[in-house]
């Protein structure tokens, strides 16, 4: 091989790592639909039914310079984190309860079979009356919309755990908490990390819904409650703005937090392909 050739063949295949990588396609796509969107508002020639991308970008930057998106969207992550925490963290103790004894078992199979298909915004009104319109009542439909979903996933992961590695773990003498955590855990991570995946998914939505039904108070309201009252001011491009931060929040979190976490556990423990 030549000396001039060699360097075009090193450009060449670092230019197609670049453009196979999975940020590169997902961008491609993202502009696709970006110029769909903006296609077809500028022929629908509507904005109060749908606002340009061009008007909705400008109506979040906007919004972010007057700092009204960020106090709002900082307010939603508050709450959201709180709920998904205790969520997660009642989860791990029903789970381990469900590993650990039959009864723990049977009482967690009882309440997933009562619990995990009543919708969390049906609990809105029970919440109102315990709790009153505040982030208590948020936090309250958060932890239902997390708990059960992350429970599930956790103890289908321990389930499938081979029984060799109960018999290893044993033989170690390992029982209790201990057993739970230096051998289930470990091994059922990809289930408990899809489970918070989609406790993740089911807390974000849920607030968002919830705030759009009675946010928390004209002051203090979240993402939701912006969406609310820029739809009751027919300000359609500041809907949108609203719309495109979940979703860009949605994004954040899935591309950088949860394949960060998969990257540097299941993945270089070989539970999972890169």
């Amino acid at each position: 091989m030549s000396d001039i050739a060699a360097p075009k063949l090193v450009r060449a295949s670092a230019l197609r790592r670049v453009f196979d990588g999975t940020p590169w396609r997902r961008a491609v796509i993202l502009a696709g639909f970006a110029l769909i969107w903006e296609l077809y508002a500028r022929w629908l020639d509507n904005a109060l039914l749908l606002p340009t991308m061009g008007a909705t970008l400008s109506a979040l930057w906007a919004a972010i310079v007057s700092g009204e998106l960020p106090d709002r969207t900082l307010t939603s992550l508050r709450v959201l984190i709180t709920g998904y925490a205790l969520g997660v963290a009642v989860a791990a103790i029903l789970t381990t309860l469900a590993a650990l004894s039959r009864w723990g078992n049977e009482a967690l199979g009882l309440l997933t079979s009562m619990f995990n298909p009543l919708p969390a915004i049906a609990l809105l009104p029970v919440a109102l009356l315990w709790f009153g319109i505040g982030t208590p009542s948020l936090i309250f439909v958060i932890v239902h919309s997390v708990l059960w979903p992350v429970a599930l996933a956790c103890y289908g992961g321990f389930l499938a755990v081979p029984p060799t590695l109960r018999m290893a773990g044993r033989n170690l003498g390992l029982s209790g908490g201990r057993f739970v955590v230096e051998i289930l855990v470990p091994a059922a991570f990809p289930q408990i990390l899809s489970g918070l995946r989609i406790g993740w998914a089911f807390a974000w939505r849920t607030l968002i819904a919830a705030e759009l039904v009675f946010g928390v108070s004209a002051r203090s309201g979240g993402l939701g409650w912006f969406i609310y009252t820029s739809r009751a001011q027919l300000e359609t491009a500041s809907v949108f703005a609203g719309l495109l931060t979940v979703i860009l929040i949605g994004l954040i979190v899935e591309g950088v937090i949860f394949r960060t976490l998969t990257r540097i556990t299941v993945q270089r423990w070989g539970q999972e392909q890169a």
